[in-house]
């Protein structure tokens, strides 16, 4: 009943859940059920007797309140919740993680003893500063850690537990949910809002501790597909029509200034994320950010212009692009309630932290519940450098999210009864 958020984590951590692009199945990896079975036998274990999971892998529960009769009268205190996500990316190894405790980190460059190529650098982690004597987690170096979102699982599990343990810690009922697929884009694809009961939630989904995030990117996929004809090579001439070609062109036009590695702040971005295929034919997939809604659309043309002049360049090639819609910005959806911003805020600052509010250059299982309905702004968990084996994790940054928890159920009691 008192584990400490970091062994639930290391635990969590060490199960397999990577989802993945382009699956026919829901969730994408059979392999997420083995951590959402886990939660669900644990929430269980905690006395949450309506804990379930159900066929598309979303584990739900109630915490009820504990509020006196008089002190909830006519339901003032809204029904919140909280909601991480299971599956780590695609874009690194999952299996066999090894998280690596480091008990008081001395400062400096970490080189990770499964791969000694991989460092964690001080100079491109202004965050591991702030840690130096304090204890951190990352990984060997050889897989991701899985801090996106496993620290955010174990957060929402331990604040829980502080809350049924501490009976004298008032709030009102509380569900939670832990859903599968984010990273590919479909943590919400079939989450039911009406039935998961809450009037306002967060994502426990962010990173660095005191960042508070109320604004996403608007995202759109773009798909472009080049059409070539292959043949032998010893007899190709004037005869293959080599899509990798084509591709290489598309790509090599894009805007170097519009990209992550450039951008920074509310600047959009295209970013190719994955490229496959042949002569014959190939495939990429373009990420389509801004902040701004309406800007996706000028990333769309520019896409366009390079396509027409590479169609120019390659005559006998056939060059398609079609443009799938994400997410949107949760700021558009927010809602005219303050209280779910102004009781993150203020649970965030009793934690001892000084929040402040910064976009996210991304997504959460938010900015879809957000555009639904159900406002859900998200919330830090200590994490660092996602997607990656560079990735790491403040246990103290954690630890702190969990305490910001436990204050944001005891403030919705305090906003609602004043």
């Amino acid at each position: 009943m008192n584990e400490p958020a970091l062994e639930k984590f290391i635990r969590y951590a060490k199960i397999d859940t990577q989802s993945k692009d382009d699956s026919d199945t829901y969730p994408s990896t059979k392999k997420q059920f083995d951590l959402l079975n886990l939660l669900l036998k644990e929430l269980k274990d905690l006395g949450l007797k309506d804990a379930r999971i159900d066929k598309y892998g979303y584990v739900t529960a109630m915490l009820p309140g504990n509020l006196p009769p008089s002190q909830n009268a006519r339901g003032k205190v809204p029904v919140v919740g909280f909601v991480a996500h299971v599956d780590t990316s695609p874009s690194a190894s999952g299996a066999n993680v090894k998280p690596q405790i480091i008990r008081a980190y001395p400062g400096g460059d970490i080189t990770l003893p499964g791969d000694p190529s991989v460092v964690i650098r001080e100079s491109e982690n202004p965050e591991l500063k702030r840690n130096i004597g304090r204890p951190i987690v990352t990984s060997d170096g050889t897989t991701l850690l899985g801090a996106d979102d496993k620290a955010g699982c174990a957060i929402i599990m331990t604040a829980l537990q502080i809350l049924i343990s501490s009976p004298t810690l008032l709030h009102g009922d509380i569900r939670v949910a832990f859903t599968p697929d984010e990273e590919v884009g479909a943590g919400t694809k079939f989450f039911d809002i009406k039935g998961f009961g809450a009037d306002f939630a967060y994502t426990v989904d962010g990173d660095t501790p005191g960042e508070l995030n109320k604004e996403t990117f608007s995202a759109n996929l773009a798909v472009i597909t080049v059409h070539g004809r292959n043949i032998h090579p010893g007899s190709a001439k004037n005869i293959m029509v080599n899509s990798l070609r084509a591709m290489a062109d598309i790509v090599a036009r894009m805007p170097k200034d519009v990209a992550p590695e450039t951008t920074e702040g509310y600047e959009p971005y295209i970013h190719p994320h994955i490229i496959e295929g042949e002569e014959a034919r190939s495939t990429l997939k373009i990420l389509l950010r801004d902040f701004n809604t309406a800007g996706l659309d000028v990333l769309k043309r520019k896409l366009e212009s390079i396509i027409a002049e590479v169609r120019e360049i390659h005559p006998r090639a056939r060059i398609e692009m079609q443009v799938i819609e994400q997410y949107r910005n949760m700021k558009d959806y927010m809602g005219k309630d303050p209280r779910v911003l102004d009781c993150m805020w203020e649970a965030t600052k009793r934690a001892g932290l000084d929040p402040v509010w910064v976009p996210i250059r991304g997504g959460t299982d938010g900015s879809r519940l957000t555009e639904k309905g159900l406002p859900t702004p998200n919330l830090f968990t200590g994490g660092q450098n996602y997607h990656g084996p560079t990735e790491w994790l403040s246990v103290d940054g954690m630890n702190t999210s969990v305490e910001t928890v436990v204050n944001l159920a005891q403030i919705w009691v305090e906003k609602s009864s004043a």
